[in-house]
């Protein structure tokens, strides 16, 4: 398995330290990574073996080796990996889920004050169930729409969906950070737009190669 290290975490880990919510920061990393776990225990349950691990600023990104058996097996307008994609980017957030399920449970039994775990939770949740790809919303948008309408209106509606989602999200962050006073926001809804960005030329370039096969295809068929 290969393991990435952007160096933005550093970037994020000086700035935390510099506000002084350093301990808040690990802490979402930590329920991350359990996050992630999901992702990873899901996919191996469905047969598929790890390929690399990215450790990102606001969390970590999990690629797994594609079985071509999975091409062979149409599910609609898709195949059967985008059936199983659509269950992994589902295990991630129900991980979350249950964190706070359990701690709402020991904080009613043991009478301890645990609300900062059960915050952590609740923001990791909400967070990666935006409709913005790569998080796990989008994804599993994009999976879902490319088994009812096919790859390229998939990733079309995906790339428009994402960016109404992070201008929404800019939004809540103007208003956030002149109701809270808190610049973090404005931190981590930057690095949302280099993804969103990053995501929309990509999904450009695929569309363009996706439309291009499909013509070579429909001219080979007559």
């Amino acid at each position: 398995m290969q393991i990435r290290f952007n160096l933005k975490v550093l970037i994020f880990v000086l700035f935390f330290c510099l506000i002084g919510e350093i301990k808040t920061y690990l802490l979402l990393m930590l329920f991350a990574f359990l996050h992630e776990c999901g992702h990873i225990l899901c996919g191996i349950c469905l047969g598929f073996k790890i390929q690399k691990l990215d450790i990102m600023p606001i969390g970590f990104g999990i690629s797994f080796k594609v079985d071509t058996e999975n091409y062979n097996k149409k599910v609609l307008k898709a195949n059967l990996l985008a059936v199983k994609k659509l269950i992994i980017a589902l295990a991630g957030p129900v991980v979350n889920l249950c964190f706070v399920v359990l701690f709402l449970v020991i904080e009613q039994i043991f009478k301890v004050d645990i609300n900062n775990l059960i915050y952590i939770n609740i923001l990791i949740f909400i967070f990666n169930m935006l409709a913005i790809y790569p998080l796990d919303g989008g994804r599993i948008l994009k999976n879902t729409l490319h088994i009812f309408l096919g790859k390229i209106k998939a990733l079309q509606i995906v790339n428009v969906i994402s960016k109404i989602c992070a201008i929404f999200l800019s939004i809540l962050t103007i208003i956030l950070v002149i109701l809270y006073k808190n610049i973090t926001y404005i931190f981590i809804l930057t690095y949302i737009w280099i993804l969103v960005i990053r995501t929309s030329n990509l999904f450009k370039i695929k569309i363009k190669m996706y439309k291009i096969l499909k013509n070579y295809i429909a001219i080979n068929e007559d």
